[in-house]
């Protein structure tokens, strides 16, 4: 089955676009050159065009033929990673610290792609709203745009996003109805204790004794207290202390994320943090502070909506390649704000290479570009038929 032909043609005009906001990562909020490029090709195409929203948000406003009053939100997101990459690409980050290690690159110009597309056939009856978004690598970008009024200002009756996968194969695209990304809290803990000479630990309240005890403690709420049949992860991804080979520091710093597929269980997780912190802070007789933050929802495709996603797909790769009843995932997507807000649903596109997200060597094929800009231009015919008005 096809990508759709036009935007085929568009191929080489997307892989430009694509690299060169490779080239120039920006991190959440700070996307000023990538935000500017969008909204100066959306401009070129005769899309009105929105700036400000959720602080360097982007919304093209485009209507079809006839007039039909249904409107859709099709969503990118903008930010890169605050990581050094580590591949020999010729468009590389020129941007030490800042990569697009999980391929919003491509997200957005796929979704410029469609913008284009749209923008020249007009085949399509009501109103499309291009959401370029920012920050959804954790600092709330979604949910910066709507307190910003972003449906208020822009409705829709329904939205739909998407992401590349290195885990499925090219071709294929996965949508799953239900759950389908976890939701999340980043945590903070910091301890503080008290210092003293390495030789004499016994004058000190040893902050990273108390740290790595409490870091296993932790571990025991999902596998004692959290239901087996609910899934959860909680995970310490960062301990800071200590400046010198002969002194125990008095202070530490763990910092780390829960992710779970139930609200319930997230309340049970913060609940019980909280407690093993105050107790292994008796325990050691120091403080221990937590900052726990809900930084993501759970993700839920709407029913109707994915079966728009899967039929629209099918009429896009090889419909073998379709797959509806994909692994919910743990990682979480800032999306689901969006989708709490408006029904919808989000998918994923796979493409060649196996190096996952987030790791220095990631890197994205731009061979999916016209099949994501077509398969979110085909959403918009199809729910946004000429000659029907719904």
């Amino acid at each position: 089955m096809p990508t759709i032909e036009r935007i085929d043609g568009y191929a080489e005009e997307l892989t430009a676009i694509r690299r060169d906001l490779h080239a120039h990562p920006e991190i959440g909020f700070e996307e000023v050159r990538t935000s500017g490029i969008v909204a100066e090709k959306l401009k070129g195409w005769g899309i009105e065009v929105h700036r400000g929203l959720g602080g360097t948000g982007v919304i093209g406003v485009l209507k079809g033929k006839g007039n039909g009053g249904k409107r859709i939100g099709l969503r990118a997101d903008m930010d890169a990673l605050p990581m050094e990459e580590n591949t020999n690409l010729k468009w590389r980050s020129t941007i030490p610290g800042r990569f697009h290690g999980c391929g919003h690159d491509g997200h957005t110009t796929m979704l410029l792609g469609t913008a284009r597309y749209l923008a020249e056939t007009r085949n399509f009856d009501g109103t499309v709203h291009f959401i370029f978004q920012p920050a959804e690598e954790g600092l709330g970008g979604a949910r910066a745009m709507i307190k910003d009024g972003l449906f208020q200002k822009f409705p829709c009756d329904e939205v739909y996003g998407l992401h590349n996968a290195p885990d499925l194969n090219h071709g294929e695209i996965a949508i799953l109805p239900g759950p389908a990304m976890a939701g999340a809290d980043f945590f903070d803990i910091t301890i503080q204790g008290y210092g003293a000479h390495g030789a004499m630990p016994e004058r000190s309240k040893d902050a990273v004794v108390i740290a790595t005890t409490l870091a296993q403690a932790l571990q025991t709420i999902v596998s004692r207290n959290v239901d087996p049949l609910k899934a959860a992860v909680l995970s310490v991804t960062q301990i800071h202390a200590g400046s010198a080979n002969n002194v125990i520091p008095g202070e530490a710093r763990l910092g780390g994320t829960v992710r779970a597929f139930d609200d319930g269980v997230r309340a049970l997780v913060r609940d019980r943090m909280r407690k093993i912190c105050a107790g292994v802070a008796a325990t050691f007789e120091c403080e221990i502070t937590i900052d726990i933050r809900d930084t993501f929802s759970v993700l839920v495709n709407q029913e109707e909506q994915s079966r728009v996603v899967e039929a629209a797909a099918k009429t896009i790769v090889d419909p073998a390649s379709v797959f509806t009843r994909s692994m919910p995932k743990m990682g979480s997507e800032d999306f689901a704000d969006m989708m709490q807000e408006v029904p919808g649903a989000y998918f994923w596109i796979g493409h060649d290479g196996s190096v996952p997200v987030h790791n220095p060597g990631y890197v994205l094929d731009d061979k999916i570009l016209p099949i994501g800009a077509s398969v979110f231009a085909r959403i918009i015919e199809t729910r946004l038929p000429v000659g029907s008005h719904a």
